[in-house]
Order: C-alpha cells, then sequence, then structure tokens
C-alpha cells in the first residue's frame, strides 16, 4: 500500500525542483524586479538631489540679483557724491568772492580772486579726470567735433582743418563726453 501512495504522489509535487528552469525563471524575474525597484529608487532620489541643487542654486542667483540692483542704484544715487563734495569747496570760495565783490573797489584785486577761483575749479575737475582737448588748428574728426558752420579758409593749410572753437570738448577718463563745437575752414571757392 505504501507502493501505492508513492506511485500516485508524485515526489515533484511535494518538493519543489530547484534546479528545474521555471524556478530559476521565477527566482530571475524576481531579482530583476528587485534589481529595477533599487534602480529606480536610486534615480528617484538622484533626481530629488538634483532637484534640490537646483532650487538653491535658482535662489542664490536670485538673491544675487537683487543684490546687485541695490548696489547698482546705490552707486546712481551717490555716484557723483565725491565730485560733489569736490565742487563744494569751489562754491564756497565763489559765494566768499562774490561778497567781496560787492564791496570791493580794486578791479585787479578782484580779477585775482576770480582767477583763484576758476583755476581750483579747473584743478578740481582735472582731479576727477576730467581733460579739455584742443581743436584749433587740427583736421576735422567728426568722432570728437561738431561742425556749427564753415567759413573760407584764411590758408590753403587751413582747409578741413578747425578755425574756431565755440565751446571746448572733454574727454573723462579717455572717454569722450562733450564733443567741441568749432567753426571749419572750406576751401574759399567750394
Amino acid at each position: 500500500m505504501a507502493e501505492t501512495i508513492k506511485e500516485t504522489i508524485n515526489e515533484e509535487e511535494l518538493v519543489p525542483n530547484l534546479n528545474s528552469d521555471d524556478n530559476v525563471a521565477g527566482t530571475l524575474h524576481l531579482s530583476e524586479e528587485m534589481t529595477n525597484e533599487d534602480e529606480l529608487g536610486k534615480a528617484q532620489s538622484e533626481a530629488a538631489e538634483w532637484k534640490d541643487k537646483y532650487m538653491r542654486l535658482f535662489a542664490e542667483f536670485d538673491n544675487f540679483k537683487k543684490r546687485s540692483f541695490k548696489e547698482k542704484m546705490e552707486v546712481i544715487q551717490t555716484g557723483g557724491k565725491d565730485v560733489m563734495m569736490s565742487m563744494l569747496d569751489v562754491l564756497d570760495d565763489s559765494i566768499r568772492a562774490e561778497k567781496q565783490m560787492e564791496t570791493a573797489t580794486d578791479i585787479q584785486a578782484v580779477k585775482e580772486g576770480m582767477n583763484l577761483v576758476f583755476n581750483k575749479l579747473k584743478n578740481a575737475l582735472q582731479q576727477k579726470g576730467l581733460k579739455a582737448f584742443d581743436s584749433i588748428g587740427h583736421e576735422f574728426d567728426v568722432e570728437k567735433h561738431e561742425a556749427v558752420t564753415e567759413i573760407p579758409a584764411p590758408t590753403a593749410a587751413m582747409e578741413g582743418k578747425v578755425i574756431d572753437e565755440l565751446h571746448k570738448g572733454y574727454v573723462l577718463n579717455d572717454k569722450l563726453i562733450r564733443h567741441a563745437k568749432v567753426v571749419v575752414g572750406k576751401a574759399p571757392n567750394a
């Protein structure tokens, strides 16, 4: 009877065959799923890390833009402060000169006083980088000069050159800030 039970019950049904292809495929399928889940988890954590870095970088850049804008506005508002401070001395001297002119009887003393004030103004501006450039006798240059009019040149050598200067031209730290207004010589027959 034991033999009949053995015959009817297959051993493979009771104990799974670990070497069978079905079990190996099942095990591989489970390990692939676990590997895919691990890779997905790693990818998600890496994406979260990159997102965090991006958000921090974006916030840092936004703060930089705001700080730069604020600093730029401060520079614009107080950019001329040092020039104005140097001009206050000249203004004070001009006010004193004006008071002296009201009661002065010596014209020569008034002229000397005005020359002192003028020289102080000129020196203060030069210290800040302002320089006038000469135009009379030089070739007319559209980059530096603005022709107000043309007149017949007194000599042939003065044709196309600056004969007179109505307003001086100025450069600030080697950058042109005002064109010289000039009179240009032209050929007598032109």
